[in-house]
């Protein structure tokens, strides 16, 4: 049986980013020698996930031409300047990953850029998921989540990584510590990591630009037809310099929760 397809969405402007987004789309910043995007696609590959939809718009030429010159960019290489002749050093172990890379606009929102990749999805569910966050979380237990329920969506919730420090108050509002990593409660929020039955598109509609994480989402939950995966574990994105920093820190610590292969 085929797997699911893995969309990802790489179109969006990353304006909080902009130190690093003026100059190449978001899911090309890196976090170690690697852009965001490539830990993404390593999660999902892990657990044998391979055919992926890229939705590009923002500087979409630029994820073209990383993956098309893939391999010169992370292998050793010998090159002939005179006749072209490439030859490549050492074992190959490029990833054996199918990728489909569609121009969904250079503005779209989130649920029209899905909307235009809905004729490269060819099976009864497919998956979706931001290009700017990473999670140690398990997707083979997340896609049987999705099928156990038999509903139309499932949303990954995640708790927020903390940003500030938390007061610890008595009654009477005498402070009497602070707590710098804890999360806050029931205070769960769309982590992306999506999977969807094909006929999420039928909530998309064709000639309005749309985003997905509003009108289509509100109703699914009011059908009943939304369900939510919770992830207790890390989870990161990367909103800010601040967090690409923390990503990087992070990846040469070498204790990179997120990097599960």
């Amino acid at each position: 049986m085929d797997k699911e397809k893995v969309v990802i969405l790489c179109g969006g402007m990353g304006t909080r980013l902009k130190e690093e987004t003026e100059f190449k789309p978001k899911p090309l910043v890196t976090v170690g020698q690697y852009p965001i995007l490539w830990h993404i696609m390593k999660i999902y590959s892990h657990y044998g996930y391979n055919d992926f939809v890229l939705c590009l718009g923002y500087k979409g030429d630029m994820i073209k031409d990383y993956f098309l010159n893939f391999e010169d960019r992370v292998r050793d290489i010998i090159v002939n300047p005179k006749t072209g002749k490439k030859t490549h050093l050492g074992k190959n172990d490029m990833p054996d990953w199918n990728i489909s890379m569609v121009d969904t606009g250079l503005l779209s929102n989130t649920g029209t850029r899905v909307k235009r990749i809905q004729k490269y999805i060819d099976g009864d569910n497919f998956m979706v998921t931001y290009g700017d966050g990473v999670a140690n979380i398990d997707i083979n237990k997340l896609v049987e989540f999705h099928k156990n329920h038999n509903k139309t969506a499932t949303v990954t919730s995640i708790l927020p990584p903390p940003r500030w420090s938390f007061l610890k108050m008595d009654q009477e509002n005498k402070v009497f510590g602070f707590s710098k990593n804890e999360k806050l409660p029931n205070a769960w929020i769309d982590g992306g990591f999506f999977v969807f039955k094909k006929e999420m598109f039928d909530s998309l509609p064709e000639n309005e630009d749309i985003m997905l994480e509003k009108e289509p989402m509100h109703k699914l939950a009011e059908q009943g037809q939304l369900m939510s995966f919770q992830h207790h574990d890390f989870w990161q994105c990367m909103d800010t310099y601040r967090d690409m920093e923390f990503l990087n820190q992070t990846w040469e610590s070498g204790k990179a929760a997120w990097k599960v292969w």
